[in-house]
């Protein structure tokens, strides 16, 4: 099994190809230079970016892992957690309820398999059939997330938490709200999360590769 096939990715995870592609040239024009992980960082960056959303400065000089790392898939945010288990799983990688709130944000564009939404699959539709997790603009980088979320209309419990759960009025709940008032507000803190996203635990230095392919190691 690879991070690829765990629950949390599997069949929803996609744009593999064009990281392959994007991969693929570089290699022509400067090999061994930039690695996978810095392509997905800029990649993430990029696709907010051109969807409308904020842009921030990519820290680079990652490298690639040579093993797999089973574990920490495992341990991804669940589209069935509750609220204390989320904040849980942000605190264990040094990131706070700020963090938590603004990157579940990123679900204002996307798609999740229906299988997994609140409202689970409609009639004729199969499990892994895809749902826009944001009905309202779902092609663009807004607030219109956290408006859905306060008219109880998330399409993940997961996110749906953040105002329900018991827990959330004196935690979550008025960041939610702040930042469905405030679009500048959300990415300001969204590129910030990111950057700190970014910098938990990278792979630096001499004992680790520069993978060739970004499917395989060298």
């Amino acid at each position: 099994m690879t991070e690829k096939k765990v629950p949390a990715n599997n069949r929803s995870a996609r744009g593999f190809d064009v990281v392959d592609d994007i991969k693929r040239a570089l290699e022509n024009a400067c090999p061994g230079i930039v690695s996978c992980a810095d392509i997905l960082a800029l990649a993430a960056e990029i696709s907010v970016e051109l969807a409308g959303g904020p842009s921030w400065s990519v820290p680079l000089g990652r490298r690639d892992g040579t093993t797999t790392n089973i574990e920490s898939a495992n341990n991804l945010p669940s589209p069935f957690d509750t609220l204390e288990t989320l904040q849980e799983k942000f605190r264990n990688v040094g990131l706070d309820d700020t963090d938590l709130v603004a990157l579940q944000g990123a679900h204002t564009f996307g798609r999740m398999q229906c299988q997994f939404t609140q409202r689970n699959c409609t009639a004729g539709q199969r499990a892994g059939a895809l749902v826009n997790l944001d009905g309202v603009t779902p092609d663009v980088f807004d607030n219109k997330y956290y408006d859905n979320l306060l008219r109880g209309r998330a399409q993940l419990p997961s996110d749906q938490v953040m105002l329900s759960d018991p827990v959330a009025a004196t935690t979550t709940a008025p960041i939610v709200r702040r930042f469905s008032g405030n679009q500048k507000d959300f990415f300001r803190n969204f590129a910030a999360s990111m950057i700190k996203m970014g910098n938990i635990s990278p792979l630096t230095g001499k004992d680790v590769k520069i993978r060739k392919n970004c499917r395989r190691v060298n």
